[in-house]
């Protein structure tokens, strides 16, 4: 999953999560000076940057850890964090990784070159079972750190040991220097090192991982304060921090929400800060903009939604049942009906605004042509009914019900929403590969690159790819994108790997989704990121004005 990072966004995919709407803290003067309230899930796991790929925990560890890049809260593009430089061998295979010196963890030890490549090879070493284990694939010596399961995850057999703990690839220089050495060119690298897994950890990490999970301790503009499950996460400034974004509040409260209409109520009253969000019942004839005025926000984000289908099932194995159901979808009429003109019909994998991305990639199956699904469908054994599962507490269940009435209607088959109580179980049933239908399936960009939205997710075992996709084709023409010599060449060469996505239709392209966002009258200078986010480092309090 963050992998890339699950809408629940996120991956937002709207994964709202849990439990007590409004709890703890809010604006409105409930927390301390200088700290602004926040919506968020409950994380998934402990956050740990290597175990995280949600959005509800992303969050938090984008305010804790500040790796070698970070992306403009503008347009998105990468720039030089904590690295000094990044410098490429003549054909892309090796980079030379410089620190700025004199950074520290929260804890006063300094961030070297090993906190790196100790970090990286933890995550990228099979037994300790991160989730992002499959963002180090591309450096030398990743396939002795990791083994198959002879069986896969349902057998009883276990993945043998791997030959190493370490992988060839990383080679510490001096305190602030390092190299890592790729298995193939890829001139993208750089660009990936903003996402989280690529973070230092500290040497405490290593010695007792049980108590770093309970005070985690990073290099970033904030500190980890304290933490109550599925109520708040408290995060403060760290006054000794290097960064160029540093924040001028003073901490923030993450508070967690089970309804994102919650949340949303909770801003318009000024008990929360900010919210990342709008609930569907307030996009209803421009409800929000009214109830928020100017401080609603609306800014074009490197997210998109589609419904996957899941592949382990024989029942949706063959594509023409897959594209007739595409063509059976009345993307624009759902995109004004429903989302207000929120949302953009997909017509393509890689959303707009996205380096790369082309318009009109997805072509006819993308399109509404009713008397051709039906066509399509016809020549098939497919008899239904369909149903389409989400998590219930990110209100996906409109369009969805919207989806369906497409699908009785211009299908003739039955279709209902399998509505999954939490985002955290409806990711559960994507390990234990428990979809009997099409589910909802939304992704944020990890990094901008259209590498995040197609390899991470369509590659053969790729760590989101729960629909169990496989295409040799395409995992090699990923390949040669990732071997290109530059990144206009990756990018003509991603758009070739799109196509053969468009021809196999493993999941179907539904929605390019632009952020709508609120704030309280505490705030202002808010700035939206492209990747859903509030930018800290850029938000301040009306009495700091």
């Amino acid at each position: 999953m963050r992998k890339g990072r699950l809408a629940a966004i996120v991956a937002a995919p709207m994964a709202v999560a849990l439990l007590a709407t409004g709890c703890g803290g809010g604006g409105g003067g409930a927390s301390e000076d200088g700290v602004i309230t926040v919506n968020t899930t409950e994380p998934e796991n402990p956050l740990v940057p290597g175990n995280t790929t949600e959005t509800g925990g992303g969050k938090v560890v984008d305010a804790l850890f500040t790796g070698l890049m970070r992306y403009s809260p503008d347009d998105g593009t990468a720039q030089m964090a904590h690295a000094e430089s990044i410098t490429p061998s003549e054909n892309n295979t090796k980079f030379t990784v410089k620190l700025k010196p004199d950074w520290t963890f929260h804890d006063g030890t300094p961030v070297t070159a090993e906190n790196y490549v100790r970090a990286w090879n933890y995550n990228a070493y099979g037994p300790n079972g991160m989730s992002t284990e499959s963002f180090f694939s591309n450096i030398q010596g990743y396939e002795q750190v990791t083994s198959e399961d002879p069986d896969g995850d349902d057998g009883p057999q276990q993945a043998p040991q791997p030959q190493a703990e370490q992988m060839s690839g990383l080679q510490v220089v001096d305190q602030n220097t390092f190299e890592v050495t790729l298995s193939e060119p890829f001139a993208s690298f750089p660009i990936t090192l903003g996402y989280s897994a690529f973070s230092p950890l500290p040497n405490s990490f290593f010695e007792n991982k049980e108590a770093f999970e309970e005070n985690p301790i990073g290099n970033g503009p904030f500190r980890f304060e304290s933490r109550e499950p599925n109520t708040d996460i408290r995060v403060r400034a760290f006054d000794e921090y290097k960064g160029d974004d540093k924040p001028s509040i003073r901490g923030v409260d993450f508070i967690v929400y089970n309804e994102l209409e919650g949340a949303y109520q909770d801003v318009i009253s000024g008990n929360l800060d900010f919210v990342e969000q709008v609930p569907p019942s307030a996009l209803v004839d421009e409800k929000w903009r009214q109830d928020l005025g100017d401080r609603a926000l609306e800014k074009k984000a490197l997210l998109n939604t589609a419904l996957d289908f899941p592949l382990y099932d024989q029942k949706y194995q063959d594509p023409k049942v897959r594209k007739a159901i595409s063509l059976a979808i009345n993307r624009e009429e759902i995109a004004q009906q429903v989302f207000n003109g929120s949302r953009t019909p997909a017509t393509g994998y890689v959303p707009e605004g996205l380096p790369g991305y082309e318009t009109g990639a997805c072509g006819e199956a993308c399109e509404f042509n009713p008397e051709r699904a039906k066509q399509l469908m016809s020549e098939t054994n497919f008899q239904g009914p369909v149903t389409i599962s989400s998590n219930a507490d990110g209100g996906h269940k409109e369009w969805i019900d919207a989806v369906c009435g497409n699908i009785r209607n211009n299908l003739g088959l039955e279709c209902g929403f399998n509505p999954v109580p939490t985002f955290s179980e409806f990711l559960t049933m994507h390990k234990e590969k428990a979809h009997t239908g099409p589910f909802r399936f939304g992704w944020v960009a990890d990094y901008p690159s259209p590498e995040t939205f197609l390899a991470k997710i369509y590659k053969t075992g790729a760590s989101s790819n729960y629909k169990d996709y496989s295409n040799p084709a395409f995992d090699q023409k990923v390949n040669e994108a990732n071997a290109a010599s530059t990144v206009e060449e990756a990018n003509a060469l991603y758009r070739e790997a799109e196509q053969i996505l468009v021809e196999d239709m493993p999941s179907i392209p539904l929605f390019d989704q632009s952020a709508q966002a609120g704030h309280s009258e505490r705030l202002t200078n808010v700035k939206v990121t492209p990747f859903r986010e509030l930018d800290l480092a850029s938000v301040r309090l009306t009495e700091q004005q």
